[in-house]
Formats: structure tokens, C-alpha cells, sequence
């Protein structure tokens, strides 16, 4: 018999250890994504009922094999035909997608030169920066959109502005349109724009750039050619994290945007709260996830071959 010390057992145990190390994501996954993820399917091949809960099938565990084979003929795919034969669900989608690409579009200019500026200032500096930047987190993310409502509105603190200067005649109508909701969604979440890419560019060896211009290469031309392409992985964690929050947004579009604005998150609301039609309500849900899976796929493909040409 060999000794517990033979080396023989020695990849045995250390196999061991690392499936342990690796179980409690799995774990964490399987309980907090899979599982609501497979409730939420369910319940979006449901029908609504006046009842609790409030939707129809519910599954009788007492009932046996026959219970099972009841529940799962009653599941349909009814609620994912009224989403596709309802314009207000297309136009809800694209919308959404529309407002996060633009938002995210305005944030990359926004962002990429900010983080720049701030991997380039003196070391001392640089936490004194990342801290101002993370200074609105400390406040309600809801008291800082209903402070948009004071700066906005015909009598707020833009247009006052604005008069005295001389730059407009009568107030402008920004509150309860697109453009408000534009500027919540840039304020809220250049903050996760530009950290990512902080966190890349600061890293970046500043002996690169120094041989571009070594080499005859202008500023602008070091920049477009060493920094901004080893930027690249921030930039795109940074538009990932900001566009997939933003196309299910609901506080900003409900306050800032008004009635007029159509986004995901506000049908999603209408649905569960309003009309208490959760089978409907879930079916955007997932609707709204399989939307979002397309942008990770694609950075995780991206990802890997950067990774494989690096090698």
C-alpha cells in the first residue's frame, strides 16, 4: 500500500483541490442565475391567472408522473407570439437599442479621452482622480437622477442659465424627451466607461509611446497607433458594462424621458405592475436576455482570438 506522503498521490490531490476551488462559482451560478433564469421560463410559457401566484400552470409535486405530464402540456409559447405579432414590443426593442448604442457611442468620446488624461496626470494625482470619479456613488443613484429633474425642467437650473447668457430666448423643452433621457444615461454610467479603460491605459508602458516619438510620430499619431489600440480590451469592457445595463434601463427613461419614451425596462414594469400580466412580463425578460447575449458572445470571441494571436 503506498504511504499517504507518496507522490504518486500527490496530482490525485491536488485534481481534488481544484475542483473544490472551482465548485463554489459553479455554486453561486447555478443559484443565482440558473435557477431564476429557469423559473422565469417557466413562467413566461405560462398563462395569467387571478390567483397566487398569478399565473397557471403550477406544478403539483403530490400528483406524480401524471401531475408532471399535466403541467408541462399546458406550457405554450403564446406569450412569445403576442411579443412577436406586437409592434409595441419591436418598437420597444429597438428603442432600447437604439438609445444604448448612442449613449454608448457618446460615452466611448466622452470616456477614452478622460481616461487618458487620467493615466497620464502625475502619479500622486491619479487616486485624487479616480476618487472624484467615484465620489457620485456615495450618493442615491435615484436622488442623482431626480436632481436632472431640477437642472432640466423649463424653469431648472439650465435654462436660467442659458437666458442669462443670452444663448436662448424662451426655455428650452429638454425634460420628458429622448435628449434628457441621453444625457441621464451618459451621466449615470461614464463612471463604468471610464474606469475599465483607466485601468488598461495606466498600464499601458509608457517606453511604447516613447519609441513612437523617438520614431518621428506626433502626439496625435502616438496615440492613435500605441495607445488607443492596447486600449482596446477597457474600451470594450467599458461599452459592454454600460450598453447592457442601459438597454433594460427603467429610472431613467420613467423620470427623465416622459410618457413618450419606449424602452424595455418601462414595458417590463407596465407588465408585472400594471396590468399584472407576469407570463407576458417574463417573456420580455427573456427577450431581453437573449438580446443581451449576443454583445457578450461576441467580446468573449473577440477576446479569445486576441488571446490566441498574442501567443
Amino acid at each position: 500500500m503506498p504511504e499517504s506522503g507518496d507522490p504518486r498521490r500527490r496530482p490525485l490531490r491536488a485534481g481534488w483541490l481544484a475542483a473544490l476551488v472551482r465548485l463554489p462559482p459553479f455554486l453561486w451560478l447555478g443559484a443565482f442565475f440558473l435557477v431564476p433564469f429557469a423559473i422565469t421560463l417557466k413562467i413566461s410559457l405560462s398563462e395569467p391567472a387571478t390567483a397566487m401566484p398569478p399565473y397557471l400552470p403550477v406544478l403539483d409535486w403530490q400528483s406524480g408522473i401524471e401531475g408532471w405530464s399535466t403541467f408541462l402540456e399546458a406550457l405554450h409559447f403564446g406569450n412569445y407570439e403576442t411579443i412577436a405579432g406586437d409592434a409595441l414590443y419591436r418598437d420597444a426593442a429597438l428603442s432600447s437599442l437604439g438609445l444604448a448604442l448612442a449613449a454608448t457611442a457618446i460615452l466611448v468620446c466622452l470616456g477614452t479621452p478622460l481616461a487618458y488624461a487620467m493615466a497620464r496626470a502625475p502619479g500622486r494625482l491619479q487616486p485624487l482622480l479616480v476618487a472624484l470619479l467615484v465620489v457620485p456613488f456615495w450618493t442615491s443613484f435615484l436622488i442623482r437622477v431626480y436632481a436632472w429633474i431640477a437642472i432640466l425642467k423649463p424653469e431648472g437650473l439650465l435654462n436660467a442659465g442659458f437666458l442669462r447668457l443670452g444663448l436662448i430666448r424662451e426655455p428650452l423643452e429638454i425634460l420628458n424627451t429622448q435628449a434628457a433621457v441621453m444625457i441621464g444615461l451618459v451621466y449615470a454610467y461614464l463612471p463604468f466607461m471610464v474606469l475599465p479603460l483607466y485601468a488598461v491605459t495606466s498600464r499601458i508602458d509608457p517606453a511604447l509611446r516613447e519609441a513612437a516619438a523617438d520614431l518621428g510620430a506626433s502626439p496625435t499619431r502616438v496615440f492613435w497607433t500605441v495607445t488607443l489600440p492596447l486600449s482596446l480590451p477597457g474600451l470594450a469592457a467599458g461599452a459592454l458594462l454600460c450598453f447592457i445595463p442601459m438597454v433594460g434601463e427603467f429610472i431613467i427613461p420613467d423620470l427623465l424621458g416622459g410618457s413618450d419614451t419606449l424602452m424595455l425596462g418601462r414595458v417590463l414594469w407596465s407588465e408585472f405592475f400594471s396590468n399584472r400580466d407576469w407570463p407576458l412580463a417574463s417573456a420580455v425578460a427573456i427577450l431581453l436576455l437573449v438580446i443581451l447575449v449576443g454583445p457578450v458572445v461576441l467580446f468573449r470571441e473577440a477576446e479569445t482570438r486576441r488571446g490566441e494571436a498574442a501567443r
